[in-house]
Formats: C-alpha cells, sequence, structure tokens
C-alpha cells in the first residue's frame, strides 16, 4: 500500500467532524467468521442458507433453524475482533464523532468496546420472542432459562407462547424501523463516511454511501476487491481492514501530535 493514499486517507479522517464507519462482511471474514453463504459444511452442505433464515423456515421446523443458529454461534465463538475492530475503538479517541453502522450480526464492534454500534440486521448473540410480545426487540436471556435443548429453542417467558429465535433479521423481514431511520439520518449528517469490506449490493445498506455522497460527505473505502462502493469513493484503500486501519490510527495519532 502506497504510503501516500495512506496519509491522503488519516488527512481526510483527521479533519472529519462527524465520522459513521460502515462495515461489512469481509470485515468479519478477516476474523475467520465465514460470510452467510460460506457457513455451510458437514451435515449443513445440503440447505441452502436463504431457506432457512426466514421466518417460514422458524415456523415449519424450528428446531432445525435454532440448530442452525448454534452451528453458526460455535464458529463465531472460535473467531476474535481483529486488528481492524481495536482500530476503530481508537479513532474514538482521536475523532469528534464516530459511530459504527454495521451489516454483520457477530457483536465484534461491541465486544472490543466501540460505544456507538448500529446493528442494521440484528446480533447473534441476542435472542428475542418470536412474536415480539413484549415490543421490538422482546430480548431473552436464554442463560436464565430451563428447557431441553435437544428439542429446539425454548419458550419465550413473558408470553409462555411464542418460541425464542435469534435476533437477526431474515429474508422477507424489513429492518427494524428506528435502527434504519437512524443510520439513514447519521449518513445524511456525516462529513466523512468510510466504507470497510461490504460489496455495496445488500440493500438497504447500500444506499447509505449513496445517501452520504449525495449530502456532500466524502466516501472512503478500505476492501480488498472493487465494489458497488468504490465509483463515488473518494479515496480506496485495496487491503485489509486489520493491516491497514492500524496503520491509518498510527498515522492520526502522528497528524494531531504536530
Amino acid at each position: 500500500m502506497e504510503k501516500a493514499k495512506l496519509e491522503t486517507v488519516a488527512r481526510m479522517l483527521v479533519d472529519a467532524q462527524r465520522l459513521v464507519v460502515l462495515t461489512g462482511a469481509g470485515m468479519s471474514k478477516e476474523s475467520g467468521v465465514p460470510t452467510f453463504r460460506e457457513a455451510h459444511d458437514g451435515l449443513w452442505a445440503r440447505y441452502d442458507p436463504t431457506s432457512l433464515a426466514t421466518p417460514g423456515a422458524f415456523r415449519r421446523n424450528p428446531k432445525l433453524v435454532w440448530d442452525w443458529y448454534t452451528y453458526r454461534r460455535e464458529l463465531i465463538a472460535g473467531s476474535a475482533p481483529n486488528p481492524g475492530h481495536h482500530a476503530l475503538v481508537a479513532l474514538e479517541d482521536l475523532l469528534p464523532q464516530v459511530v459504527i453502522v454495521t451489516q454483520n450480526v457477530d457483536g465484534f464492534h461491541q465486544q472490543v468496546g466501540s460505544s456507538d454500534v448500529i446493528c442494521l440486521h440484528g446480533n447473534i448473540q441476542e435472542n428475542k420472542c418470536f412474536d415480539d410480545c413484549q415490543g421490538k426487540p422482546t430480548l431473552v436471556d436464554i442463560s436464565r432459562l430451563e428447557w431441553d435443548a435437544e428439542t429446539g429453542p425454548p419458550t419465550c417467558p413473558y408470553c409462555r407462547q411464542a418460541l425464542v429465535r435469534p435476533n437477526v433479521v431474515w429474508f422477507n423481514e424489513t429492518l427494524p424501523v428506528a435502527v434504519l431511520e437512524r443510520a439513514q439520518q447519521l449518513s445524511q449528517d456525516c462529513d466523512v463516511m468510510l466504507v470497510i469490506g461490504t460489496s455495496g449490493v445488500v440493500y438497504p445498506a447500500a444506499y447509505l454511501p449513496m445517501i452520504a455522497h449525495q449530502s456532500g460527505a466524502t466516501v472512503l473505502e478500505i476492501n480488498p476487491s472493487p465494489s458497488g462502493i468504490s465509483q463515488i469513493a473518494v479515496q480506496r484503500l485495496a487491503g485489509g481492514s486489520g493491516e491497514l486501519l492500524p496503520l491509518i490510527v498510527d498515522l492520526i495519532r502522528q497528524l494531531k501530535s504536530t
């Protein structure tokens, strides 16, 4: 990576008053988390992931879907946040405002200490009532429940009718309104948006850089390969966040110390 490009991006970030960071599956993949469609081997290889991640699939066979998400959680538990996640936490001490909007469900941003994280697609580490009986979302701490895990998911302890499911957005479901509206407003108000490891083809998340661009913000990208965002990025760094973000943070520290 040319040092000049890194320095240019660092200078743009130093000047940011309202930074929004949009992260996608590429950042989690650097941590060893398989992408949604890659999380299929062994006995799960015969299933289409899009046929499991739907409300209808859960209604038809809740144990199958629950077991698949248990498997995915085990994959995530075997991974860890990468240096890019930690570098984003460091940015909070260097810039006036940093908000992370993530398409990832692994919870790594929260795990390392990022203070303001908007999870567009939910958090696989959380569970909720299928019917959201107490409001959206009705989160359920399954560690406090007693049930036979061999039979599938537990019943919601509040309504005692609906089953508990992962707190993620499935196919055929819309993103939570308040979550999406805040992400859109922040994208409209930011002066810099840093897009990391996203293909830029999954909507509505892919609209957010366009909103920022149309509102006059500087769009920056970190991605090993060109994406649907590259055409509007003022600067694009080809590489992984785990390698490049720590370098950028070091450059920002140097700029702020002079």
